[in-house]
């Protein structure tokens, strides 16, 4: 039997937008630590950008051990042609075995042309990452520290496991808010190794005029308390109901993606595989069936309490407290007795 035991550091890919590191390069760097001490390589994160240096030491505190640091006026907005020239040229001088993104708009446009650029795999919007290894039964060939992607498949209804034994760097995006952030610690420090940059301008595939940024109207992954509701709240009048119970608990409106196609609520309050990714304090979750699409986006939830007239709804499997009845009467009773609570 022929060991196959490939060498590496772990790579994140340290998303930043005007110098401020999204969160979901924070997430990364907490599974790539998890990764990195399985493995027994250094965590490194890859940045680029314009004046961005300051952001080092951020990404030591959060785990890093190593930070690539590519700053060049051309590197000041993100375009994928600029961008992955540079990373694809990382990856040829320092060859990392692992690289992972965030599943955002950017790594899912930026993942893509650099695995492509490196004749590598790459498996999208992962919700676990473990370290395994594979055999090939005809050459008797056994494949070590290989990346586990996991996702879900076929609209969620069945959990696959993808492998990538023989293309190399293995690449994966990672879906926001399913790993939880690392706990920043002070006396942390990475070390920076600046690197090169050979760019012109016709590099660039655009000439950005303006660039105009829209805030989401709610932020749910800071959420403490997630009041969601589902199809079943019956209409978008109805679903006052989600709102005021959200305002009584200080809390933020959630809904399902079938919630939102019915026009009841906006999509930014969208959890679930297609929305958001949340681990509040406490998840209230009515009118909602429990598909397991959404059950991707919610079961993490510290306390799940659950409103259903269905006592056979999926939803009751993960929840911790079930409540079985009308949602037109029950959430009434819940508002009243909290507001006289207060």
């Amino acid at each position: 039997m022929i060991e196959v035991n490939k060498q590496g550091e772990v790579w994140i890919y340290a998303e930043q937008h005007k110098g401020h590191l999204e969160d979901t390069s924070l997430e990364l760097l907490s599974k790539g630590r998890q990764l990195a001490v399985q493995l027994k390589v250094p965590l490194a994160a890859v940045l680029l950008g314009d004046r961005i240096s300051h952001l080092c030491e951020q990404l030591g505190h959060y785990g890093a051990d190593k930070v690539y640091l590519s700053e060049h006026p051309l590197l000041e907005h993100y375009q994928v042609t600029s961008y992955a020239k540079v990373i694809g040229g990382l990856i040829d001088r320092h060859k990392p075995q692992i690289m992972l993104y965030g599943a955002t708009p950017c790594g899912r446009d930026l993942a893509p042309r650099v695995a492509s650029a490196m004749k590598a795999g790459l498996t999208a919007d992962c919700t676990d990452l473990q370290i395994g290894h594979h055999e090939i039964k005809k050459t008797g060939e056994v494949f070590e520290n290989l990346l586990l992607q996991i996702r879900p498949a076929f609209g969620g209804n069945i959990i696959a496991t993808i492998i990538n034994y023989d293309r190399w760097p293995q690449m994966a995006t990672v879906r926001e808010g399913v790993m939880p952030l690392p706990i920043p610690d002070g006396t942390r420090n990475a070390k920076v190794i600046k690197e090169a940059v050979h760019l012109s301008q016709s590099d660039l595939s655009l000439e950005i005029l303006s660039e105009h940024l829209q805030k989401k109207k709610v932020n749910l992954k800071a959420s403490r308390v997630i009041v969601a509701g589902g199809a079943g709240v019956g209409s978008k009048d109805n679903f006052r109901l989600i709102w005021d119970l959200a305002n009584c608990l200080g809390g933020a409106p959630g809904a399902t993606r079938a919630a939102v196609d019915l026009g009841f609520i906006d999509r930014d309050h969208q959890v679930g595989q297609t929305g958001t990714t949340v681990r509040p304090s406490l998840y209230i979750a009515i009118g909602i069936s429990g598909a397991i699409q959404h059950q991707a986006g919610m079961a993490d939830s510290q306390k799940i309490i659950a409103v259903n007239n269905d006592p056979e709804a999926p939803i009751f499997n993960v929840a911790h407290y079930k409540i079985v009845g009308d949602l037109n009467q029950v959430v009434p009773m819940m508002i009243k007795a909290i507001k006289e609570k207060v």
